[in-house]
């Protein structure tokens, strides 16, 4: 038999890494702005602010995100009541398919939420340089970096714009077929309903009510109900419950916040009401969860020191 070899495309190509931070600004922050050669992704993690991309300004949320081609000038400015969280990672490509990206300002999914998480992991023990000091200019690699973090760097990095590029597009195919085959007010049912998850996600860490939402979107509360029903065959805040469980876990899983901050941040009533919901829908408390998921790091890491002794 004669076999035959087939070459794979790579349609996006991370060539070099220039920075990767994660920022825990004062609420008063302000960056007078800056342009470089490279690219940048500026993804907001907590807060509100203000960016300005060339002559363009945006107001930018918790999720989401921008991108900024080379050698176009942004700068930034903390305009929320809460001090941001950002995370910034420029990053040099000259692949075809980054064209895609210019001007492109969106919301994440969790699952590219997830994969900027595991850059960061991996970027926290691939560097010596630490990722929240703004005047870094240049990442030091780490001698004890565990085998092949720095490959894991590029692989995310360019899996999370492959996720980003192909959800948008899928997102801009899905209206155009919308708008052949669905009538008008169908049409206008369904961009209402991406419009409300889009507004949870941007404030998953407030009290949301029934009213609040319908008064938002000018709704009736049987139009919102119906929605949510026919779409995710569910409750309006049983829904808006969950996203706060699964953002209260990838919280945990960051192991940047004890439970009672979380609690607060995710304006729960008190540690035992987050406690409660969170054994609901997960069917564990918060602390066995925290300690499942820190007894499986400290396994990961155990057999990771016991590897590298071997070598």
């Amino acid at each position: 038999m004669a076999y035959i070899r087939t070459k794979l495309k790579c349609e996006i190509k991370i060539e070099e890494i220039v920075t990767i931070h994660y920022f825990e600004y004062m609420k008063n922050f302000e960056f007078k702005g800056e342009s470089h050669d490279f690219w940048e992704f500026l993804y907001v993690d907590k807060g509100t602010v203000l960016v300005q991309a060339d002559s363009r300004k945006y107001q930018l949320e918790a999720g989401n995100v921008i991108f900024h081609k080379p050698n176009e000038f942004h700068a930034i400015k903390s305009i929320g009541d809460e001090a941001p969280n950002l995370v910034a990672i420029s990053f040099l490509s000259s692949s075809q398919a980054m064209d895609f990206y210019n001007e492109k300002v969106t919301s994440l999914s969790s699952l590219e939420k997830t994969l900027i998480a595991q850059i960061l992991a991996e970027a926290r023990v691939t560097f010596t340089t630490p990722l929240h000091i703004p005047s870094v200019e240049q990442v030091i690699l780490s001698e004890n970096a565990p085998f092949g973090s720095q490959q894991l760097i590029l692989l995310y990095l360019e899996q999370f714009l492959i996720q980003v590029q192909r959800r948008l597009l899928t997102e801009k195919e899905d209206n155009i077929i919308s708008n052949i085959n669905c009538p008008k007010d169908c049409l206008a049912k369904s961009d209402m309903f991406e419009q409300i998850i889009q507004y949870m996600e941007l404030h998953i860490c407030e009290k949301l009510t029934i009213p609040n939402i319908c008064k938002v979107f000018s709704i009736s509360h049987s139009t919102l109900h119906a929605l949510f029903q026919k779409n995710k065959n569910c409750g309006v805040i049983e829904y808006f419950n969950n996203m706060k469980i699964e953002r209260s876990k990838e919280i945990i899983r960051d192991g940047n916040m004890n439970l009672t901050e979380i609690a607060l941040f995710l304006s729960y009533n008190s540690l035992q009401h987050f406690s409660k919901q969170f054994k609901n829908a997960t069917g564990m408390a918060p602390i066995k969860y925290a300690s499942s998921v820190k007894g499986i790091s400290q396994a990961l890491n155990k057999t990771s020191i016991k590897n590298r002794t071997i070598e």
